[in-house]
């Protein structure tokens, strides 16, 4: 199951409250379902729990039924339809439409003065045409619809709700979106799902490590990779002065560090220092495989 498909479950599996609210979330669910007309409304999706709610919703908000289900048995994409002209005329007028005329298409803040009607209305809409990304994965939810003018009343809605959506056309339908995980966690906590919020955040702050210990890995094998390069120059600087001098020609501090070198060929430099008899600085240390370097590139 996709974290959208759980998100949407644990939709569905909240209460039904007050007929207004009933409403309000099958209203949503129209406006951001397949088709809504004078002549037909028809609701495609793919979880037979949203299917199951949204007939539930429909005799608590009209009193009424669909024409067509899908049978218990069906797989995949499920479509609920109403075409009966009365059934048609009494959403139409429970909703503040005139379906003689044409509907406009334009949503009924009136249906949404109470802010319970609002965040149902915005469960509707996300439960017929919303997704969203999972966390682990990247982060983007957003709604569609077909109807230019239900997509900026949805923005303007979100916009007082405290978010700040973005908005963009893909052919045909209008899309709003966020791509903020913070904002993501806040939107499906207000639709009602506090549990897929939750896992969000946790999957937000898993990532996260991953890539801190992940950007400290890269470090430490650069951080290797260099003292290996490092060692293996000084290595073969004191094998030149070897071969052409001997071991025997430098100062003692720079002999003795020539054989830490040799004898401890994958020593950090913190360790080359601990091992001088009497022990020395990192810089010090430093400062004498120099200067082993330097006289290995002389003559």
């Amino acid at each position: 199951m996709t974290f959208s498909s759980q998100v949407k479950l644990e939709l569905t599996r909240l209460p039904i409250g007050k007929r207004c609210c009933a409403l309000a979330e099958s209203y949503g669910a129209f406006l951001y379902g397949h088709t809504f007309s004078p002549r037909e409304i028809r609701v495609i999706t793919e979880s037979r729990a949203f299917g199951e709610r949204l007939s539930l919703l429909l005799a608590r908000a009209f009193d009424l039924d669909f024409d067509v289900s899908p049978p218990m048995e069906a797989v995949g994409k499920q479509t609920y339809i109403i075409r009966a002209a009365d059934k048609l005329e009494a959403i139409a007028a429970a909703i503040g439409y005139d379906r003689n005329t044409a509907l406009s298409h334009q949503i009924n803040l009136g249906l949404l003065e109470e802010p319970c009607c609002t965040m149902a209305f915005v469960r509707g809409a996300f439960l017929a045409g919303g997704s969203v990304t999972d966390p682990a994965r990247s982060y983007h939810l957003e709604l569609v619809t077909s109807h230019r003018n239900v997509s900026r009343g949805m923005f303007s809605i979100l916009r007082e709700l405290g978010f700040e959506p973005k908005d963009t056309v893909r052919r045909s339908n209008y899309a709003i979106y966020f791509k903020q995980s913070d904002a993501i966690a806040d939107f499906l906590t207000t639709m009602g799902a506090s549990g897929s919020a939750m896992a969000h955040m946790t999957a937000k702050v898993e990532k996260h490590m991953k890539n801190a210990i992940q950007r400290r890995v890269n470090c430490d094998t650069a951080n290797v990779e260099k003292s290996v390069e490092a060692a293996s120059t000084q290595l073969a600087a004191i094998r030149r002065i070897e071969g052409r001098a001997g071991l025997e020609s430098l100062s003692e501090k720079l002999y003795q560090t020539a054989l830490l070198r040799i004898v401890n060929p994958e020593a950090s430099l913190t360790e080359l220092a601990l091992l001088a008899d009497p022990p020395v600085t990192k810089s010090c240390m430093s400062h004498r495989l120099k200067k082993l370097v330097e006289m290995g590139r002389e003559g």
